[in-house]
Order: C-alpha cells, then structure tokens, then sequence
C-alpha cells in the first residue's frame, strides 16, 4: 500500500515537511512498545503508536521501519521531527485510536506484520505444557 493511500483511509496527515507518498509499506505493526516493534516487525513496516518521543524513530530505523503514523492525534515534538528526517522515515498522523488506524489500514488491504502465527505458536505451547 502507498503512503498516500494510507493518509487516504486513515483521513490522515503528513507531519514531515517532505515525503514520497508513492512509497510503498509492505505490512502494519500497531504498538506502543518499543521492545514488540524490535521483536515483531518487519522490513518495509508501517509503524502505528501513540509513542512520539524520538527514541520511536532509533527504533524504527533499527527495525528497518518505512514509515511512522501517529495515532491518537498525537503531535510529536520538533526534536522527533528533526531526527525522522535526517533518517529518512516519513512522519504521518491520525485522529482515530490506535484500534480503529489499524483496523483502517487492514480493511484497506495492508497486511500484518505476520505477528499473528508467531503469537499463536507461544499461546498453545503455553497452553499445552499445562495440560
């Protein structure tokens, strides 16, 4: 899905002064802790959190992050503006939740980060070993 496309279901906005909207984001990965995105996520991931602070972009480019969008319609501060553009990662926003900016995105057709399997194998090991 294109990073327009994505402003598009989400009525979102661009915070970053300049940005290819033609990019392309593979999947989505909805968190707010950091630890899950380095965990779970993927290359070529659209990040949704309600997290601004900067230490959101050194995650995302460790991660291989595509872009951000910030949910919640949170605003984040000129210091995490200035970092996510001197990194190269697209900053975009959104009014709605975290729940409904995901499901958004997903009814539009965008994947998920494939978190799903991994989380159901740990879930019936769990289960299992108690049986």
């Amino acid at each position: 899905m294109k990073l327009h496309q994505v402003l598009e279901v989400t009525e979102g906005r661009l915070i970053s002064q300049t940005a290819d909207l033609d990019q392309e984001v593979k999947m989505g990965c909805g968190a707010d802790l950091m630890s899950d995105v380095l965990a779970y996520s993927h290359e070529g991931t659209l990040l949704l959190t309600g997290l601004t602070n900067p230490q959101v972009v050194r995650t995302a480019e460790m991660a291989g992050i595509q872009a951000i969008m910030f949910v919640r319609g949170k605003i984040p501060p000129p210091e995490t503006v200035a970092l996510a553009a001197q990194k190269g990662i697209p900053l975009l926003a959104s009014k709605y939740t975290l729940f409904e900016t995901c499901g958004r995105i997903y009814c539009a057709g965008l994947p998920s980060c494939g978190l799903f399997e991994s989380s159901l194998q740990r879930w019936q090991a769990f289960f299992e070993a108690k049986v």
